[in-house]
Formats: C-alpha cells, sequence, structure tokens
C-alpha cells in the first residue's frame, strides 16, 4: 500500500479529462471560432490503432492537427477516434487518452504536457498548465522543441513557439505553483 497520495497522477487524469472534454465539445458542436488542437501521442501505446504505413513512418511518436479536415469524431470514456487524410489517403485512428503526451491549441495559446506515470514511480511533478491569451507570447506547459510530425490541414499550419519547458511564473501574471515545493525533502 503505497504511504502517500499520488498527486501527480490524479492531476495528469484530471487534465486527461480537460481533452476529453474538449474533444466531445468538438465532436458534438465543431470547432469555435480559430481553436484547433495538435494532439501528440505515443503510436506504440496500447490501444492506439493507426495503419501499418502511418505506423512505419511515426513509429514512436506522432502528432495530428484536427483543424480544417478532419470527421467522425467520436469521442468514448478512454478514447477518441478520428478520420484523417494523410497524403491525400484516408486513414482512421485510435487513440486513447493515456497514450497522449502533448495537447496544445495556439489560437489561445493553451497547452497541456503529460509524462508516462506508473505506481512503483517516485512522485514526480504535475504537468503544468499555462493559458496565456495576450497576442505575441510564447505558450507554456508544452515543451516539445520538435514541430509538429503530422499535419492533417487544407494548408500547413505555422509550427507552435518553441516554449521555455522550466517555467516558474507565466508571462502576463499569476505563478505556476508546483507539486514539488511542497514535497518532504
Amino acid at each position: 500500500m503505497a504511504d502517500h497520495i499520488r498527486y501527480d497522477v490524479l492531476t495528469q487524469q484530471a487534465l486527461r479529462g480537460v481533452v476529453r472534454t474538449v474533444l466531445a465539445d468538438a465532436a458534438k458542436k465543431g470547432l469555435p471560432g480559430e481553436h484547433h488542437f495538435y494532439i501528440t501521442f505515443d503510436t506504440q501505446a496500447p490501444g492506439v490503432r493507426i495503419s501499418e504505413r502511418l505506423l512505419a513512418q511515426y513509429p514512436e511518436e506522432m502528432t495530428i492537427i484536427l483543424q480544417h479536415q478532419f470527421w467522425d469524431l467520436t469521442v468514448g470514456d478512454h478514447d477518441f477516434e478520428v478520420g484523417l487524410s494523410f497524403g491525400g489517403i484516408p486513414e482512421k485512428l485510435t487513440v486513447p487518452f493515456e497514450a497522449i503526451s502533448g495537447f496544445f491549441d495556439p489560437s489561445v495559446q493553451f497547452g497541456l504536457q503529460f509524462e508516462e506515470v506508473t505506481e512503483g514511480e517516485e512522485q514526480r511533478p504535475a504537468p503544468t498548465l499555462t493559458q496565456d491569451k495576450a497576442a505575441g507570447k510564447k505558450p507554456r506547459g508544452v515543451s516539445s522543441a520538435r514541430p509538429p510530425t503530422v499535419a492533417a490541414t487544407e494548408k500547413p499550419p505555422a509550427p507552435p513557439a518553441v516554449p521555455d519547458p522550466t517555467p516558474d511564473k507565466p508571462i502576463g501574471g499569476g505563478e505556476v505553483v508546483r507539486l514539488d515545493r511542497f514535497r518532504k525533502k
């Protein structure tokens, strides 16, 4: 039995719930305004279903963009399915929420980053969550230095700006509180 509450696990589960809710709303109502999503996931994670062609091209990680051309977005309790076109070939993908490592909405500079956490591991800091609506500000909370690897849109979007991976204070005020500040040393 664990001798401490796994806040890191609980926080990641709650933030994956945010992604689920946003995708469920998009499935029901479409994408509002200029919203669009970059979703990065582990292609080898249990429950991920992509074609052999895509798996050969993206054997570890893949980023999809839900913007102009996607169809049949359905959201379940544990995963989502979506139709996208890759090089003119339509594909259906199934992605469990547990496989997602990053979620980013560049229209409002909102990003989430997730790390794999197992029960036997030492507790890690919770994923960071930030939002900055001011124009020209770098997004925080998404630390991938690489631009998206797959784009399923009418026109290629500009890649997200490379954020500072260890922010203590978000631009525009407020403070990111890290759980490790409260841990016994």
